[in-house]
């Protein structure tokens, strides 16, 4: 592989009628860093055929089950550098490490497992691996949640003291489990999904985010989950006050029962100097407010934009760019680092991508929520 030939990329789930399949396609071609090449894209054969021919997959290179692929891709001369692993969630743990014991990058959808167990131990397989792991938690590929990041670090904010994210849905305001919705019934099903519903769907999107932008570390929550629709299994709204070392407190809400809201994922940060808010509906616009001075709205590639992320957008100011934009940003991140990897060198320090140790975080995350509102909202430690 050199610099201008695209990764060789495989896939593990994201056959036909999958949402999250197509938009890591997407985002994998976008700059022209990954070809895809093979995949086992369903847990039926057939479907898997069908969607590999879709794709143009060769014959040869679309397979049954994904060890079989794992096993023969390891030996082709040319076989695949990276794994995207796009399945329900109880999947990842095993499919990551047929493919990181055999030193394929792995790139997987959130949350990293379904159980913590799983979680830990993947970690110590990508810890023992040659391979890199990448999690897509891609609201942390914008480039405007980059700039707040790297302000909340310089300390333009000064002392956090306050941190607020939510992240409303409405999709899930009726029993959509029950009408045949593929992704409605492994969400909301704990053999698939894990102990968490909404939580672990998007909640820990919210956590992750708010964790990523000002690097503060959680050292309890207070979690209050219900399940509204009658019947079902896992829930789907929650309430989380949180507690993070050095005083800062927190509050986080996401719901998937809450109408008129699309994917309303937005935080506010305040601290002793001044305050940010950015809203992923509205990426491109950030809000700063120093203390004691009008609120000042600074845009992707904008004045005041910060040069740091120039590569991470790809058109003028004023002309959008969204969600799919930032997924990109995180396949690219990770060719420039699997790349480097394969040339022996280390990986350019600014190249940020949620790790495998981030998703070991988020599970953390989720089953102390759970924990804590079995026992009422009980504070409790993660």
């Amino acid at each position: 592989m050199t610099k201008d030939q695209p990764i060789r990329l495989g896939m593990v789930g994201g056959g036909k009628d999958a949402f999250i399949g197509a938009v890591h396609r997407i985002s994998a071609r976008m700059d022209g860093e990954y070809e895809l090449v093979a995949g086992a894209l369903s847990s039926t054969p057939q479907k898997s055929r069908e969607s590999g021919e879709a794709l143009g997959l060769s014959q040869d290179r679309i397979y049954d089950d994904y060890k079989a692929m794992a096993i023969r891709e390891a030996r082709l001369k040319q076989g695949i550098d990276a794994v995207s692993i796009v399945t329900p969630n109880h999947m990842h743990a095993g499919v990551a490490r047929e493919f990181l014991k055999r030193g394929i990058h792995v790139i997987c959808d959130k949350p990293l497992t379904s159980t913590l167990p799983d979680a830990r131990k993947l970690v110590k397989a990508a810890e023992s691996s040659k391979a890199l792991f990448i999690l897509t938690h891609n609201y942390t590929g914008y480039p405007m949640v980059r700039q707040a990041r790297e302000m909340i670090a310089a300390g333009d904010l000064g002392d956090i003291r306050v941190v607020q994210v939510e992240y409303p849905q409405d999709w899930l305001t009726e029993a959509e489990e029950n009408q045949d919705n593929k992704q409605a019934e492994w969400r909301t099903d704990p053999a698939r999904s894990g102990v968490g519903g909404c939580v672990g769907d998007i909640g820990t999107h919210a956590f992750n985010l708010v964790s990523f932008v000002t690097g503060l570390e959680t050292e309890s929550l207070s979690a209050d989950l219900q399940s509204f629709v009658p019947g079902r299994r896992l829930d789907d709204n929650v309430h989380v006050m949180l507690r993070f070392k050095g005083g800062a407190r927190g509050m986080l809400w996401t719901s998937q029962v809450a109408p008129g809201n699309e994917n309303a994922l937005k935080f506010r940060v305040y601290g002793s100097k001044g305050g940010l808010e950015w809203a992923q509906e509205d990426p491109n616009y950030l809000w700063y407010t120093p203390f004691g001075q009008p609120k000042r709205l600074l845009t992707r590639a904008g004045n005041g934009a910060s040069a740091s992320f120039a590569h991470l957008t790809r058109i003028p100011g004023g002309h959008p760019e969204g969600y799919l934009e930032a997924f990109a940003n995180i396949y690219t991140e990770a060719a420039r680092a699997i790349r480097a990897r394969k040339a022996g060198q280390p990986v350019p320090e600014d190249v940020h991508f949620p790790s495998v140790v981030d998703g070991l975080k988020g599970v953390q995350f989720i089953d102390a929520c759970v924990r804590s509102s079995k026992r009422n909202a009980a504070w409790v430690g993660l």
